[in-house]
């Protein structure tokens, strides 16, 4: 618990740094975020590897499934800031990240069956394709209150944090390419690995994971052939990710917490 509450405490100080930048419109050109956040991710990653090889089996239940999604986040959060592109990203997703973990480590580690490799390769494309559209929902929401801001004519200090309209929807639409690709990925691996995909405690999870890869794909197609953007993009982005997280938070919450099912 020590090392994801310091994990935590850094996470907080690098959004406390990023959201100073931003209120004193120097957001992207200010550095000093960095260290904390780096700190953060090394101790973050040493509460997942910690807890495993202690327990000896991987756990990739709601919480550190959780846990891990807020950990590519933060990684991901990292990389574009250090390259001088959505430092501002940090001030949501670095609490977010924070917020999970310690309540992964409240919560505990769940005692599974060791999964072979395949299974851990279904696993972990799904948790990456699940960071990188967690990244592309909160370039969504960043997008609307942006042209939101600037339809209404109000040129609040945080606009200057975030890169031109056109820029953002730009990364929004790679990021979705790239969360599209990883997501691909996991719906195959689960097609090849994974047992009975259709079975009742799965069902729901699949059917709901199509629905999602079916709506960004359309995003994507609507993107390159009628040129969609602003609120339209918006919305589809922000749909099709509700439906990814009910595939699997949503019907993890129910079974373990609610139905106490591991």
């Amino acid at each position: 618990m020590t090392l994801a509450l310091l994990a935590a405490l850094a996470y907080v100080l690098s959004a406390g740094l990023l959201a100073r930048g931003v209120a004193a419109d120097r957001a992207t050109r200010g550095y000093a975020w960095v260290l904390p956040a780096l700190i953060a991710l090394v101790l973050h990653v040493a509460v997942h590897v910690t807890t495993w090889r202690t327990a000896g089996s991987l756990d990739l239940h709601f919480f550190s499934a959780l846990s891990l999604v807020g950990l590519g986040m933060a990684i991901l959060t990292t990389l574009y800031g250090a390259t001088g592109r959505m430092a501002a990203l940090g001030v949501i997703v670095f609490p977010l990240a924070a917020a999970a973990l310690v309540g992964y480590a409240a919560y505990g580690h769940v005692h599974t069956d060791t999964l072979d490799w395949r299974l851990q390769l279904h696993a972990w494309c799904a948790l990456l394709a699940y960071a990188t559209l967690g990244i592309a929902a909160v370039l969504a929401l960043l997008l609307w209150a942006q042209e939101r801001a600037l339809r209404r004519r109000e040129f609040h200090g945080w606009l200057r944090a975030l890169p031109p309209l056109t820029e953002l929807e730009s990364l929004l639409f790679r990021t979705i390419a790239v969360g599209f690709v990883l997501l691909t990925a996991t719906l195959l691996t689960g097609v090849l690995f994974v047992e009975n995909l259709l079975a009742q405690h799965l069902v729901h999870k699949t059917v709901l994971s199509v629905l999602s890869w079916l709506a960004f794909g359309a995003l994507l197609l609507g993107r390159w052939r009628r040129g969609w953007r602003g609120a339209t993009a918006v919305r589809w982005t922000l749909a099709a990710m509700a439906l990814l997280m009910l595939a699997f938070f949503g019907s993890q919450f129910v079974l373990e917490m609610v139905l106490k099912r591991v």
